[in-house]
This record gives structure tokens, C-alpha cells and sequence, in this order.
């Protein structure tokens, strides 16, 4: 088993570079960190898609059941801390290779969220998990979003990620064949034309896109959509966070 003591290392300065999005891109790999996200990565990801772990004495003695044949390096808490994206790392890292996407189905099935121009990490990751929590089959990334692979991203989606259907693409074309497809595509917009979303029945396949936080979505978008949304607001606040937006809606259209 490796050891790597020094932030110095070539290997720690490899690593490093994946949490910018040239790293990502030149390496083909992410940065996942704390047990949680490496825990569910061992859970659900096959075994070659995972490149390496690293992890502290502690965190190795406390896990290591799982990390039977795999390729562990233990590092230093001076690594730990160069490496982790927190103020208090717990000391657990996996080096993640970026899988091909798979490719886009012909008809979508089941609830999907599509993110139009979504741009803030945290707001993203929270919209993946209240998916996921809400019983969605995937999240759509449109141009504009930031990448699922995104550290701060990643954080914030806990985990979801393994447990939905990520894709990227242009929405725009999208939503013209859903459209043409008969697929409920629900808006969001602060529009006299726009429907209560409490009116809406809930239902099972339908897509609901979230547009960006100050811009909202696309006014093309908006002209493809089935049924645009808006949630009524009583009190003196101007609008709500997108993600909170996303979940009231998402809870409200599908229910099972």
C-alpha cells in the first residue's frame, strides 16, 4: 500500500487540479471527498470507474472493510488538508474516472427536472437531491449549468447523483421533441399568462425546467412548454430560490 506524507507530491498535485474544470477535462477524472460521497461511489459505481482512494490512518482503520482490493493510498492529515475543499477534512478522497455519457434516450419516462442556465453549485446540488427524494427518474443539465462534477456541486447533491439518470444537452431541441412527443413540459415563470401550480394534477411522466436564478428560463423555452408554472407568493418576498421553487414543485407534480 502507497503512502504519501507530502503535499509536495507530484501525485498530490495531480489531484489537486480536479477540482478545476481543466484538471477534469485534461485528466477525464473528478474528486470526490468525505466518506459519505466515497461510500456511495464504492456502492454503486463499477469497480474500474473508480481509480483511487486515499485516505488518512483514521479514516483507513474505520473503513477499511471496505476497501477490500482496492487501490488505497494513505495519506498524510497534511494531505488531507491540502486536498479537501473544507476547513476540517474528514481525510477521505476517490479519484473518479469520468464515464462516456450513455446515450440519450429516444422518449423520456417518468418525472424529469431540466436545469436551464442553473449556475449556482449549491442551488444545483440541492435540486438533484430533492429529485431524487421526490422520486424523479433524472436531471437534465442545460448549456449554461455548471457541471455535475463540480466539487461544490457534488457536496450538495450528496450522493443523488448515483441514484438518478444524469444527462447534458441542449434543451431547446429537447423540449421540441418532448413536445412533439406529446410529454408534459412544465415551465416555470413569473407570467400573467403562467397557471397556479396548485391547479395542476399531479402526474407521472412530465418534465419541469428550472431556469437560471436572476434571468429565469429561456423566453424561447418558454414558448415550447406545455404549461407554464408559478407559485403564488403572500408575502412581501420579491421571489423565491430556485431550489426551493424546484422542491414545492417537484413535491406537488409528482406525487405517488
Amino acid at each position: 500500500m502507497n503512502r504519501i506524507d507530502s503535499k509536495k507530491n507530484p501525485t498530490v498535485k495531480a489531484i489537486k487540479k480536479l477540482t478545476t474544470p481543466a484538471g477534469r477535462k485534461k485528466a477525464n477524472q473528478y474528486l470526490l471527498e468525505s466518506w459519505h460521497l466515497v461510500g456511495e461511489a464504492l456502492q454503486h459505481l463499477p469497480t474500474t470507474q473508480i481509480n483511487l482512494i486515499l485516505a488518512t490512518d483514521q479514516q483507513l482503520l474505520q473503513h477499511q472493510a471496505a476497501f477490500h482490493d482496492k487501490n488505497v493510498t494513505v495519506i498524510s492529515n497534511e494531505v488531507a488538508k491540502e486536498l479537501g475543499a473544507t476547513s476540517t477534512p474528514q481525510g477521505i478522497f476517490a479519484v473518479v474516472n469520468i464515464p462516456k455519457q450513455r446515450q440519450f434516450p429516444q422518449s423520456l419516462q417518468g418525472a424529469w427536472l431540466l436545469l436551464d442556465d442553473v449556475q449556482d453549485p449549491g442551488n444545483i446540488g440541492t435540486m438533484v437531491r430533492t429529485a431524487d427524494a421526490a422520486g424523479f427518474t433524472g436531471v437534465i443539465f442545460g448549456d449554461g449549468t455548471a457541471s455535475q462534477y463540480n466539487d461544490k456541486v457534488l457536496r450538495a447533491m450528496q450522493g443523488s447523483q448515483f441514484h438518478l439518470q444524469l444527462f447534458r444537452t441542449d434543451l431547446l431541441p429537447l423540449v421540441k421533441r418532448l413536445h412533439q412527443q406529446n410529454f408534459p413540459v412544465f415551465g416555470t415563470a413569473l407570467d400573467p399568462n403562467a397557471q397556479n401550480y396548485r391547479d395542476v394534477q399531479p402526474i407521472s411522466d412530465f418534465a419541469l425546467v428550472m431556469g437560471n436564478e436572476g434571468n429565469g428560463m429561456q423566453p424561447e423555452l418558454l414558448r415550447q412548454t406545455t404549461n407554464n408554472l408559478y407559485i403564488p407568493i403572500t408575502g412581501q418576498a420579491e421571489s423565491l430560490n430556485v431550489a426551493v421553487a424546484a422542491a414545492i414543485l417537484m413535491f406537488q407534480l409528482h406525487q405517488t
